[in-house]
Order: structure tokens, then C-alpha cells, then sequence
């Protein structure tokens, strides 16, 4: 696989035999919801793939804005690719332990900054761990700084305005990966403060949905069409995926990139921002 052909899925055994590449960064971008009591960090520092280093989307995040994990200015993230040893030129490889949450998130940060040598790790650490491949601990030394340069491509991020023109428009299509009964309103947001229900229009198809239940890859190309097929989707039209907070809709976004839709777009501030305001339209 050569660098212009990379992503978005790599594979256990592709990822094997290029840990010695000298292009090559790895991300452990593992990550839970605050109600879980998981310590993202700690999980890396015990047990990662070879030269990973941890990418911390709390972190590595606006941390102005009052919602959690929103895209950081370019310049920012500028810095901190390059702190984390990712230059213009280097393959990306990004994991979690399980489900793409939320390597899919920061596979569709890198692109929507405009760096395409981007790809996930189809089935996460957990395929990595069931396979016995090799396994690092402990907090490496800090890589050396490299040049990345940040080229944002906005129509990958949509905001709040975008949303709610649509809602009018209805010229995206509006996936929405939360769980069917967030989306319904019978199950309780794990965000404390939030309204219940989903954005007017919107599609439910919940991320998991996507992947083999027998070992979390994500399902082969033909079901992977038949599982947005059956939700809906017409998949010659736009689309733009939402969750609670911008992490699992990027996982929707790989499925529709798998399936040759590369410009879908995610809404960043999602659930987060639509459900926690009293002036946005909402349906149960």
C-alpha cells in the first residue's frame, strides 16, 4: 500500500508489517463518556500498540467553547500534529479499543484539516489484543516536533447554522448514530441537561449497526450498503451524520467513505449543542 492509497480502513495484518515505517505515526485515540469512569490515558499507558502515541480529543480540542471536543483552530491543530511527530507527509493510523470510538473522529479531523494519509484501524485494539500481536506499556518519550500544515476543508464540518438551514432545506440527508432510543426519547442522555429526541428529518441509524458483532470490523462493503440501504439512505444524495457530541457520527462518515461517498459531513457540536438549547426545533 503505498501513501497515496492509504485509508480509510487499514488492517490488523497491513499495520504489522508497517510498524517499522518510517512515515508511519499511530494514534491511540481511545476514548469513553464521562458517566463510564474509564481512564482513557492510563488504558494506553498499561497496554498499546507498538509507537503509539496517545491522541486526547478532550485535549487536542477548542477549549473555549462551553461543548466538549469541538475542532480546534487550524494553527492549533497545527501544533499539535506536529507535537505528536506527524509531519505533511506521514500515514496516519489511528485505533481505540473497540468500535472506532473515537478513532473515526480523529480520522475525520485529520481529513477535514485537510491531510488525507489518514486511515483506522478496522477492528480497533481489540482485534490487535485477539490476534496476539504485540503490545507496549508505559508513557514514551515525546516524538520529535514535525511541520504539519493545516488545510481545513469546511464542507467536512457543519455547525449549528448549517443544521438549521437544513431542517428547511432538507437539501443533506441528516444520519444520527446515537442509539434508537436517544433518538425516540425513551433512553436517557448521558449528558446531563439535555432535551430528548433528535433533530427534524433526521434518520436514525445508530453507529454500531456497522460493524460485525463477532469481532467489531466494520462490516464488508456490500452489507455495510444494505445496513444504509434498509435505514433510508439514499446514497446518491448529501449527507451529514450527527450523535451526542461529534465522536460517533464520524464512524457513520467512514461507512459512507468505505461506500465511495467521501464529502459526507459531520455537525460537530451534534446532540451536545442541538438538544442543550431551548431555541432549536426538535421531534420524538
Amino acid at each position: 500500500m503505498t501513501t497515496d492509497t492509504l485509508g480509510p480502513l487499514v488492517s490488523t495484518e497491513w499495520l504489522a508489517a508497517h510498524l517499522g515505517d518510517p512515515d508511519l505515526r499511530i494514534l491511540d485515540a481511545t476514548f469513553y463518556l464521562p458517566h463510564l469512569n474509564r481512564d482513557a490515558r492510563a488504558e494506553y499507558r498499561a497496554a498499546h500498540i507498538p509507537g503509539a502515541v496517545f491522541f486526547d480529543i478532550d485535549e487536542i480540542a477548542d477549549r473555549k467553547s462551553p461543548l466538549p471536543h469541538m475542532l480546534p483552530a487550524p494553527l492549533e491543530f497545527e501544533r499539535a500534529a506536529g507535537a505528536l511527530g506527524i509531519g505533511d507527509g506521514d500515514r496516519v493510523v489511528v485505533y481505540a479499543a473497540r468500535h472506532m470510538i473515537a478513532s473515526a473522529r480523529v480520522w475525520w479531523t485529520f481529513r477535514a484539516f485537510g491531510h488525507d494519509r489518514v486511515a483506522v484501524l478496522d477492528g480497533g485494539l481489540q482485534a490487535w489484543r485477539a490476534e496476539g500481536r504485540p503490545l507496549a506499556s508505559g508513557e514514551p518519550a515525546a516524538p520529535a516536533r514535525h511541520r504539519f500544515t493545516a488545510r481545513p476543508r469546511p464542507a467536512l464540518v457543519h455547525d449549528l447554522a448549517a443544521m438549521l438551514a437544513n431542517v428547511d432545506s432538507r437539501r443533506e440527508q441528516v444520519l444520527d448514530a446515537r442509539s434508537h432510543g436517544r433518538f425516540v426519547g425513551t433512553e436517557p442522555e448521558p449528558r446531563p441537561g439535555l432535551r430528548a429526541g433528535h433533530i427534524p428529518g433526521s434518520v436514525s441509524l445508530p453507529y454500531d449497526r456497522l460493524f460485525r458483532p463477532e469481532d467489531g470490523r466494520l462490516l464488508p462493503p456490500d452489507r455495510l450498503r444494505s445496513v444504509f440501504e434498509a435505514a433510508g439512505v439514499d446514497l446518491a444524495r448529501p449527507v451529514a451524520t450527527t450523535c451526542g457530541s461529534g465522536v460517533s457520527a464520524a464512524v457513520l462518515a467512514v461507512g459512507l467513505h468505505v461506500l465511495g461517498r467521501r464529502e459526507a459531513s459531520v455537525y460537530d457540536g451534534s446532540w451536545t449543542e442541538w438538544g442543550g438549547r431551548d431555541d432549536t426545533p426538535v421531534e420524538l
